[in-house]
Order: C-alpha cells, then structure tokens, then sequence
C-alpha cells in the first residue's frame, strides 16, 4: 500500500475536502496547493499523476492530530470534530434520504431486460388463492439435537 492510498482512504473516511486537508497541513506550517494535491488522488495512469512522500504523508497525520485533538491549551473532543465535517457536507438536491423502490409494470409479452419481447411464448396460468383457506402448519425441518460431549449432569 503506497502513501497515495493511505492519503486517499484517510480523505474518504474523515470525509475531507480538498481545502481542509490544505488548512490541517498548514496547522504544522507546511504548505500545499490544491492542485498539488489533487496530483496525489488521481490514478496512478493519469499524465499529472504525482507519488505522495513520506514527508507530504507525516505532516499530514501530524497535522491531522492536532486538527482533532487540539492542542495542550485547547483541547478538543475527536467526535465533535468529525461530526462538524459532516454537517458541512451538502446534501444533494432532490434527492430523499432513502428512495422508495417502484416496481415497473410488466409489458404484455413479459418481456425481460436482457431478452427481447416475446422470447418465450408460454404464459403462466394465474393462480388465485382463496382468502377461506387456512394456513398450513409450518413443518419443522431441523430436528432438535441433544449433545452428549461426555460431561455428566449430575453435580
């Protein structure tokens, strides 16, 4: 695992944007562009790609401590921290929390997406169940096992 990954799963994971990593290296007085910064979350493929060093890295997590700890004068709580990183985070307009699933209606030939309409020419008889029938017992299909591991009960 390169530097590069340990900076990029740091950045998902603390949920920080560009200009925070900026401000948190520039807490230990080392400074950084934006797009210097950006070199080191692009593939390793890319023309601009840039390998992240040991020095870049160190100061980071330096940095990053003194961002969520504080300092011996102003201590802060890690969590309140983290919990104001992703308050900042915008939510994305139109859209819920959580989508509802709407199933699609089915076509008249019953037609899949991955087979073209018509493909299979038998249609199912529909089944109706009646609402006087009662419900089946349910059958137990695991027997109740009683284990013997040679220890006696008797105490």
């Amino acid at each position: 695992m390169t530097n590069n990954d340990i900076f990029k799963k740091l950045r998902v994971a603390l949920m920080l944007r560009d200009d925070q990593i900026v401000e948190i290296l520039e807490l230990v007085d080392f400074r950084i562009s934006k797009s210097e910064l950006g070199a080191f979350f692009r593939d390793e493929k890319h023309e601009n790609y840039m390998e992240c060093g040991d020095q870049v890295l160190r100061n980071f997590l330096n940095g990053l401590v003194i961002h969520l700890r504080g300092t011996k004068e102003n201590p802060k709580n890690p969590k309140d921290v983290l919990a104001k990183h992703k308050a900042e985070i915008p939510a994305k307009e139109g859209s819920k929390e959580r989508a509802e699933f709407k199933p699609k209606a089915k076509d008249d030939q019953g037609a899949r997406g991955d087979q073209k309409p018509g493909k299979s020419d038998f249609k199912k008889k529909p089944t109706f169940k009646s609402k006087d029938k009662k419900a089946a017992p349910k059958i137990q299909v695991v027997e109740k096992v009683q284990f013997k591991n040679g220890k006696n009960k008797k105490s």
